[in-house]
């Protein structure tokens, strides 16, 4: 076949949209993977303490420092560091959540062992306690955030999103096309039973807020154009909803080629439109790629289902929570379990991360949840998904713990004592 010559401006000359209906056929067509399911990948996010002195925030460079002197990981998951320091292990996708616990585990030790050996510990807690929130990362886009935080009236919830937050994030195959839109509800169904079993973020900023789940609490107080739920009226097009979705949602940043923040309200339908002007022109497919990025619903299309809305927890219990929300997703036998299970609860987003299994409903769905993955889970998962059953039957989730312990022994030596892992 003869190829065309072209020149190299005409190669990589950016590709704009000419109107919403344009830049919603590119979504639709490249948000979800037609295929089999099984495949797993995880991120999870711990923050950075110094050990002798938790109400420190270690810096940039010291926290980088510590990083380039890491060790290969055996899992070869990937290192990346959060706005306020949190460090994140992404692990490469595997077959199963077995083998893929067990590649974060093992990255997870080598990391923290370096880290320990620097005086700095990695504590998974859904937020921060203690501190204040303050960037560290000197990240042009993590600045860019903040100005339009700012600028949109949300300079809090954004700081607090940004710097002291960390969670568990399950990623998992889109699955066959004509099971997506019962698999995408499931997902989001699952959402306010998950949060109440895993919630484990009772403080921020040095106070008790008054929510099992503050990390959820913070997303929530960002606009829901941005951070809510997904899905449309009847959930039957999950590709259309999150065109729709992506859409209405506000411009964030525009790389021009610098993130710069987009101060008022300019929702991606009317740059695409033309109603609009941002950088100077139409927006490009690079454009409509990075908008995406920026978008932080629970449950986000990746061309795989990126699921967010889990706390971090504990080594102990996430690898069972991990096994737990892969189950009921990809097992069909749990999937119609917790598919009824948690109709009841399904929107209870803000329920959940209040008051958590306090709630009977919620405990109700988390126990038909935990059983059905129990009874499905392999032997050497048997500590942590014992420890996870028993949490769920006694109507506790990990912000209980630490919120016990802080409450018997004051903040300071539950924080000395949390950092140097001996809770």
């Amino acid at each position: 076949m003869a190829v065309p010559v072209t020149t190299d401006a005409a190669r990589l000359a950016p590709v704009e949209f000419t109107s919403a209906e344009h830049a919603a056929a590119f979504i639709e067509a490249r948000c979800l993977d037609d295929g089999p399911v099984g495949q797993v990948g995880l991120e999870i996010e711990a923050h950075c303490f110094d050990l002798d002195d938790p109400l420190r925030r270690p810096g940039w460079d010291e926290i980088s420092e510590v990083i380039a002197s890491v060790p290969a990981l055996p899992g070869d998951s990937r290192i990346t560091v959060e706005p306020g320091g949190a460090v994140e292990l992404s692990g490469p996708p595997t077959d199963g959540p077995s083998a893929a616990t067990a590649a974060l585990l093992a990255d997870r030790a080598v990391l923290r062992a370096q880290f320990e050996r620097h005086g700095l510990g990695l504590v998974l807690l859904g937020a921060d306690p203690v501190r204040p929130t303050q960037r560290v990362n000197p990240g042009p886009r993590y600045q860019a955030m903040e100005a339009f935080f700012a600028a949109s009236g949300s300079a809090e919830p954004g700081a607090a999103m940004m710097t002291s937050t960390a969670s568990v994030q399950v990623n998992l195959d889109a699955g066959p096309r004509d099971g997506w839109a019962q698999r995408v509800r499931l997902a989001h169904a699952l959402g306010p039973t998950m949060i109440a079993i895993t919630a484990n973020s009772p403080m921020l900023g040095g106070r008790f807020t008054g929510w099992k789940s503050s990390r959820q609490r913070v997303w929530g107080q960002l606009d829901s154009a941005r951070c809510g739920p997904v899905l449309g009226a009847d959930g039957d097009d999950p590709a259309s909803d999150w065109a729709r979705y992506a859409l209405r949602a506000p411009v964030m940043l525009v790389n021009t080629p610098d993130a710069v923040p987009v101060t008022n309200w300019v929702p991606f339908a009317d740059w695409a439109d033309g109603r609009a002007v941002l950088g100077g022109r139409r927006p490009s497919e690079a454009d409509l790629e990075y908008h995406l990025t920026t978008l932080f619903p629970p449950v986000r299309p990746r061309r795989w289902l990126e699921i967010r809305y889990l706390d971090s927890v504990p080594d102990a219990l996430w690898p069972a929570v991990v096994f737990m929300l892969t189950t009921l997703l990809d097992d069909p036998e749990a999937a119609a379990i917790a598919t009824e299970a948690t109709a009841p609860v399904a929107t209870a987003w803000d329920r959940a991360a209040r008051i958590g299994l306090s709630d009977r409903r919620l405990q109700d769905a988390a126990l038909a949840c935990v059983s059905a993955a129990a009874e499905r889970a392999p032997s050497d998962l048997a500590e942590s998904m014992g420890r996870l059953t028993r949490s769920v039957q006694e109507g506790r989730c990990p912000a209980d713990d630490f919120a016990d312990h802080v409450v018997g022994h004051g903040i300071a030596s539950a924080m000395s004592q949390l950092v140097k892992g001996e809770l």
